[in-house]
């Protein structure tokens, strides 16, 4: 039997993102502007697939000609004559539905592989039973050839996402060692190029290893681009290594972001977005982070659109080093009512920031109110669905010239939905608050987790030419009383010089600002809690993360001593954090279900949160803080990875409880996202249908909740040109294959 982590379950929930009612509201201008964004967001998203695994495109097209040719209901009545079950073709379903979801063949949260529940000798029967196979058999056998070892294959490499013998990832070329990018990242720094929408292949030349750097654009030769100082292409030698810059990795895929983007561009509301636009096209086309960077000015200061959205290399999350981005892309429409709430919020960042337990001179010099509003998505492409986003990600934006934050208030309503009987680890007495409570809570948590949490503190920085954007002869550490000693020098980021812990140890610490700043009073009156039910809602926000902790141990690898997801790292942290607090603030001891199976209970005395609680939450923050502001990566590693070691010894045995938690998991559920096309009459296709919006002929094409329907969603999505676009991703994943081996 394989591990039950290695597949997903054929009852695993999927919802639709209901955006209906929002697309509808929209003015044909709109509609069109929102149709060609979600095309480049779309098409900009397959790149995920050549960022995660040397299999992912070949699957996905596998499944692509596949289902193109016959639907999942069509296809249920060959895999039956092939031998196979309803529950083995429930199976196939889950994993193509759950290929198309991840954008590849890991799970985006938690890293870890899945294979198909089925045997591999049924999904082949039914691979050559299928009507793609009986058109073109050669084409077919060979990609079921290339295809079929590494998509059941579960050796301990192949079991995670990561680098060198820790685990697979196709950022690095199969032969790259952390050594190899850490050198990377100093040549990168040296020539101030950003990571963010590179990959690094390392190949031998005369004897000598030579690192190819690749930036992702449409443009292939190298030249120079329009407002900097040169081409950033070529040859150089940096510590006695040669190091080749080259344009057009994904060049196929850039291409058709750069038209779509273009296309909207037309029908944009205003100059900002004009020129967001065209800075955004600049960089996809040349391979620019600075363009993109200028693309971002004006995306701030596009207040308030009806429709929002941002694409790029945004996230450094599945990178095992920390600093190149996945590519995502977003579209969605804002929610009025509550975005009215995250407005009062901003409103109330000047007077909640100083509540922050470090010292002013640790804060942004001003804080720049951003845009905070609430969205429902109707295009989110990329390998997942965050709840809520603070971006810019570029750290010189962030602290002088602002930011956005959005929540994402449709995937919040469907993502945390819980039904009593899969809650676990909590007494009876907390499940019913728990349900009634844990959106409220959330709404609240992500509010501040990305205003007040990412849009804090400041960074000490000394530019090029030696200017300070601090006092350096008078501010004063607050955890050693001495002057501040160390900072960020010219080009160095957060990301580049906390590489490895950078995305965990930041959600880490903006989830404890949630956790400090909910207790306030004025925060939950905002959100509408006053009285018995603020109490409540604040209750249920620390129960919530507290359990998350323990819940994260799923994505903690013994073998490797690796966290494999950001956020569930951070939420560990915090527990931790909690429970070394003592004073019976959390309690969690190991116990017999029901099902006379291990189980555990965790606790919370809610008279201790706004004091104990409080305390602990003020101590580690500050840490977290000044760490992060005075460029200390020693003390900074130390302190969070001596919280995030997982061991057998001390009070709790958290490898057991790890396979507690294993043993109970509920999986993470899949959203299908609707479509738009630019059409006609209302069509029918069997149990989908296309409603027509009015608008320039706009219409939102919306599919059932089920494996089937977002299986519907990804062929049909891509059908202009799908035989191109499967020939242009097998060519790209073919041009590489060497360097996986």
């Amino acid at each position: 039997m394989v591990d039950s982590q290695y597949y997903l379950p054929n009852d695993i929930g999927i919802s639709a993102l209901d955006c209906r009612e929002a697309f509808r509201l929209l003015s044909p201008q709109e509609k069109m502007y929102a149709h060609y964004l979600s095309r480049a967001s779309w098409y900009g998203g397959l790149v995920v697939l050549l960022q995660t695994s040397p299999e992912s495109a070949n699957i996905f097209v596998l499944l692509q000609r596949i289902f193109r040719k016959q639907t999942p209901d069509q296809l249920e009545q060959v895999a039956k004559a092939a031998g196979l079950s309803s529950e083995d073709y429930q199976a196939f379903l889950v994993y193509a539905a759950g290929v198309y979801a991840n954008m590849g063949n890991y799970k985006s949260f938690g890293d870890t592989k899945f294979i198909p529940n089925l045997p591999k000798d049924k999904l082949e029967a039914l691979v050559r039973a299928s009507q793609a196979f009986q058109e073109n058999p050669t084409e077919m056998e060979a990609l079921w050839g290339i295809s079929s070892c590494l998509i059941y294959s579960l050796e301990d490499k192949q079991k995670q996402l990561g680098l060198g013998d820790k685990g697979i990832t196709s950022y690095f070329s199969g032969n790259c060692s952390l050594e190899d990018a850490e050198l990377a990242q100093r040549f990168l720094d040296s020539r101030k190029l950003s990571a963010y929408n590179t990959r690094l292949f390392k190949r031998e030349n005369g004897g000598k290893p030579c690192y190819e750097v690749r930036l992702a654009s449409a443009v292939q030769k190298d030249c120079a681009v329009d407002g900097e100082a040169g081409s950033s292409c070529g040859s150089f030698t940096f510590e006695d290594k040669e190091f080749i810059v080259k344009r057009g990795d994904y060049s196929p895929l850039m291409e058709k972001v750069c038209h779509y983007l273009q296309e909207a561009q037309a029908y944009a509301a205003n100059e900002n977005q004009k020129k967001m636009l065209e800075e955004y096209r600049r960089s996809f086309e040349f391979g620019s982070i600075e363009a993109h960077k200028e693309g971002s000015r004006f995306w701030i200061k596009d207040k308030g659109p009806i429709v929002e959205s941002y694409i790029g290399f945004i996230e450094s999350y599945r990178d095992p080093f920390g600093s190149r981005g996945e590519f995502e892309g977003f579209v969605a429409v804002v929610n009025k009512a509550m975005s009215e709430r995250f407005a009062k919020l901003v409103s109330s960042a000047e007077i909640l920031l100083p509540e922050l337990p470090w010292p002013q001179q640790f804060e942004k010099d001003t804080f720049l109110k951003p845009d905070f509003t609430s969205l429902d998505v109707l295009t989110f492409a990329g390998s997942g669905i965050p709840a809520g986003i603070n971006i810019p990600n570029y750290d010189d934006i962030r602290q002088s010239e602002g930011f956005k934050n959005v929540s994402l208030g449709n995937v919040l309503a469907v993502a945390y939905a819980t039904q009593k009987e899969k809650l676990t680890f909590l007494e009876e007495k907390d499940k019913d608050l728990f349900i009634k409570w844990k959106g409220p809570s959330f709404e609240v948590q992500v509010g501040l987790h990305e205003l007040l949490g990412h849009g804090s503190g400041k960074l000490f920085v000394q530019d090029d030419h030696g200017k300070f954007n601090f006092d350096q002869s008078n501010v004063v550490n607050p955890e050693t009383g001495e002057k501040v000693s160390s900072w960020y020098q010219g080009s160095e980021t957060w990301d580049s010089k906390f590489s490895t812990i950078a995305s965990s140890y930041e959600e880490c610490r903006a989830e404890c600002v949630g956790l400090y700043l909910c207790l306030n009073k004025q925060v939950l009156s905002i959100f509408g809690h006053e009285a018995q039910e603020a109490e409540d809602v604040v209750y249920i926000n620390w129960l919530s993360m507290v359990r998350a902790g323990l819940l994260g141990l799923e994505f903690y690898t013994p073998e490797s001593k690796s966290w494999r997801q950001a956020h569930m790292q951070a939420r560990f942290v915090i527990l931790r954090v909690l429970l070394e607090a003592g004073e019976g603030l959390v309690g969690l001891e190991e116990v017999e279900g029901q099902d006379g199976k291990p189980d555990a209970r965790i606790t919370l005395d809610r008279s201790k949160i706004s004091t104990v609680g409080k305390d602990a939450i003020h101590r580690f923050l500050c840490k977290l803080q000044v760490f992060k502001s005075t460029a200390d990566v020693e003390g900074g590693r130390a302190l969070y990875e001596g919280y995030s070691a997982v061991s057998d010894t001390g009070a709790h045995n958290f490898l057991r409880l790890r396979e507690t938690v294993l043993l109970r998991k509920e999986a993470r559920k899949m959203f299908v996202q609707a479509n738009t096309r630019i059409g006609g009459n209302k069509l029918e296709f069997g149990d989908r249908h296309m409603n027509q919006t009015g608008g320039e002929n706009v219409e939102l094409v919306e599919y059932e909740s089920s494996a089937a329907g977002l299986i519907r969603s990804f062929t049909e999505r891509f059908q202009d040109d799908a035989e191109q676009l499967e020939a242009d991703l097998l060519d790209l994943n073919k041009a590489d294959a060497c360097y996986w081996c």
